[in-house]
């Protein structure tokens, strides 16, 4: 049995989100395919534009048969920790053989070779490394320019070709494979080639634009250009979500939830959070009281160290209270359950295969979450296992006020929502 396994966001799945399934499908021929996608939130540090609801539910439209949800503490993290939760579902779901992903190279010995220097950290990188963070770099700047002088050194790799390493794909296609050597996975990857518009370019391109275009042009109230990109379905989807008054939601939109968080913290509460080094701390702390809103705000925090959505990301993390000790324990343990957000009929047999596979739990029910501490055959961390679910709990109540219907706004919501069932 072939089991394809992509990692998503889907926000919102467009066209070229379209083009990369039905590749990865004729690339693996799979016998079910499964999606994880990330939740109310994602990478970028910004909320989706619809709910996790909605857009299982475009997936399910569209050829996945299982859509589990990345976890929010994964969902909102650099590069390494999104791949490391996505990669942890897929690797721990038991059934998954086979991943596909994007990649502006498409060159899998290459991303495998680099992935490698990455999981294996020869000393002689490391040391190249520090001296690099100490020369003022930024980790992602230091990192490229090891691996450049390391490959150099030992001669074994094109040091040019590391050098340019700087399509997101990519980066986060290594990222996938240095997880899957981190588990021990059997899990095997496979590339496709970028097609279309990069992820962040603003610049609507029809067919083929990138998601970035396609909420930009939504927020500047021209949804009807935004449908030449996406598949029927998913527009379909997507107005009904509108005019419920259920999206779109944007950044914007979390102005002064943002403002008024900050505002109640001092400088040592902002050095508990996770991700807060080299005097951020102060810059928050100060910034937030001369700021009129979170625009204005980010531009007055930015640092030529910090990219915006670093930054992003670390504004969540205040909100959310989401500390160091507790990101530790998430990055070195891995996820500790599968949410299903929903299936197709097809899909539920795969359920059946995996509930025979798993050693952590497979949550259909939100309610019923705390009955697996029952199970003594789980293998999972019961602490870290209740927090982590609880924080994807906290991040629909947060989402939630921000539907621009009020009549939307109430909270727990994942206890009230049945799985979708297509």
């Amino acid at each position: 049995m072939k089991v394809l396994g992509i990692v998503v966001e889907y926000n919102p799945f467009h066209n070229g989100h379209l083009y990369h399934l039905e590749r990865a499908k004729e690339k693996v021929n799979p016998d079910f395919t499964v999606a994880v996608m990330s939740g109310n939130f994602t990478q970028r540090g910004e909320p989706t534009i619809v709910d996790k609801y909605a857009r299982a539910e475009i997936a399910l439209s569209l050829g996945i048969d299982i859509v589990f949800e990345l976890p929010f503490v994964y969902a909102t993290q650099d590069a390494g920790g999104f791949a490391f939760g996505a990669i942890g579902i897929l690797h721990r779901s038991g059934v998954v053989t086979d991943i596909v992903f994007g990649s502006e190279s498409s060159d899998e010995e290459f991303l495998k070779a680099i992935a490698g220097i990455l999981h294996e950290q020869p000393w002689r990188y490391q040391e190249i490394l520090h001296i690099k963070l100490k020369q003022g770099l930024s980790f992602p700047n230091a990192r490229k320019e090891a691996l450049f002088e390391y490959v150099k050194e030992k001669k074994i790799l094109d040091p040019e070709r590391v050098r340019n390493i700087e399509k997101s794909n990519d980066i986060l296609g290594i990222e996938y494979v240095k997880s899957i050597l981190r588990y021990g996975s059997k899990v095997r990857f496979h590339t496709i080639k970028r097609v279309g518009a990069e992820y962040n370019d603003g610049s609507f391109k029809g067919k083929l634009s990138s998601a970035t275009a396609i909420r930009r042009m939504i927020k500047e109230d021209n949804f009807e250009k935004a449908k030449e990109a996406l598949p029927e379905k998913s527009s379909e989807i997507l107005e009904r979500e509108f005019k419920a008054g259920r999206g779109p939601v944007f950044w914007s939109d979390l102005d002064r939830l943002f403002l008024y968080r900050f505002r109640l913290m001092d400088r040592d509460d902002f050095k508990r959070i996770y991700g807060f080094v080299e005097g951020l701390d102060k810059r928050f702390y100060e910034f937030s009281k001369k700021a009129k809103n979170i625009q204005e705000f980010i531009e007055m925090v930015k640092a030529k160290r910090f990219t915006y959505s670093r930054l992003r990301r670390m504004m969540l993390y205040v909100l959310f209270e989401v500390t160091k000790e507790f990101m530790e324990d998430v990055n070195a343990y891995g996820p500790q359950y599968i949410r299903v957000l929903g299936f197709t009929e097809k899909g539920r047999e795969l359920l059946g295969f995996m509930k025979k596979k798993v050693s952590i739990p497979i949550i259909t029910t939100p309610s019923m979450y705390e009955k697996f501490l029952q199970d003594e055959e789980l293998q999972i961390n019961e602490e870290l296992y209740k927090k982590m679910f609880l924080y994807d709990i906290k991040a629909s109540d947060i989402y939630s006020i921000l539907y621009p219907s009020e009549n939307n706004r109430e909270g727990n919501n994942d206890f009230k929502r049945k799985i979708l069932m297509i």
